[in-house]
């Protein structure tokens, strides 16, 4: 009797010790330089998300190897209980705005069961430096911006002839064919499409720039001349101090750049918060605006 009770007790001490290692904040410390990341999406709601994120090393120098381990945890001191992989996508466009310092981004899709707090680690894999970064998810039950499923919101958006170019982009040259068509008469014509809301002049971080370069690539290189692609501005008159346009009220978007596709029934049929890749959008264009 006595040998079974130790053998139980060393299994449960085992058992204990083997969770402690696996916690979220364990394998961070690990990781060698234990950094937080630098997220490029904070809108989040329960089930499927896209999350994207810098690895800045102690130095400032951001990390581009070609993936990134990934655990999820419902907090830094409990086992994580999802892993995947994240993926190294470039931003910008041949020609196009480019940070030097920040010209691809960490890209991951998870499963959030439920609305909370939870957190996030990722480790790039290979490389001579070792790191590992962490950082929180606040997620809702739903996110603030229009769900995938929900109709788009017809709005009147400007179009050339309707305002002077200098009041419909900050781009540099003008992105006239992104400034063609309104939201409203292209959900009354049913015609699919791309919309994007950024401002690439007044663009607050380190990768979103390039968001408008990346759309207008994809509309020059789409074979589908049914497709529309509309840019849409963040501020009015494009001057920050007059706060958010009345666009961005009505789309409830808490954050900029966001990119939408919209199919030809009005529906949103995918959305991106911040940077993304002109890989990442032309197979959503391919795959989801037929």
């Amino acid at each position: 009797m006595r040998v079974s009770l130790v053998v139980l007790a060393l299994a449960v001490l085992a058992a204990g010790c083997g969770s402690e290692r696996n916690t979220l904040d364990r394998l961070w410390r690990a990781s060698g330089q234990a950094v937080a990341l630098t997220p490029g999406t904070s809108d989040y709601g329960s089930g499927d998300v896209r999350i994207s994120f810098l690895v800045i090393t102690n130095h400032g120098r951001p990390i581009s190897r070609p993936t990134a381990d990934v655990w999820v945890a419902r907090s830094r001191d409990a086992v994580p209980f999802a892993r995947t992989v994240a993926r190294l996508e470039p931003i910008g466009a041949p020609g196009g705005y480019a940070d030097p310092d920040a010209q691809s981004l960490y890209v991951a899709h998870l499963r959030i069961p439920g609305p909370g707090r939870y957190w996030v680690l990722a480790r790039p894999v290979g490389g001579n430096t070792r790191i590992g970064g962490i950082h929180d998810l606040q997620v809702k039950a739903r996110s603030a911006t229009p769900a995938v499923g929900a109709r788009a919101y017809p709005s009147q958006t400007p179009t050339l002839g309707s305002e002077p170019v200098r009041l419909l982009t900050t781009r540099i040259p003008p992105d006239r064919a992104l400034l063609r068509y309104s939201v409203a008469r292209s959900l009354a014509a049913h015609k699919p499409f791309v919309l994007v809301f950024a401002t690439p002049r007044f663009c607050t971080s380190r990768t979103c720039g390039p968001v408008v370069d990346v759309v207008d690539s994809v509309r020059r290189a789409s074979a589908h001349g049914e497709i529309r692609f509309i840019h849409v501005e963040i501020y009015k008159d494009n001057d920050p101090a007059k706060g958010e346009n009345r666009w961005v009220k009505e789309w409830r978007l808490p954050t900029e750049p966001w990119t939408f596709l919209v199919g030809r029934d009005g529906r949103i049929k995918a959305k991106f918060e911040g940077s993304i890749s002109r890989d990442e959008l032309e197979h959503a264009v391919r795959r989801l605006l037929p």
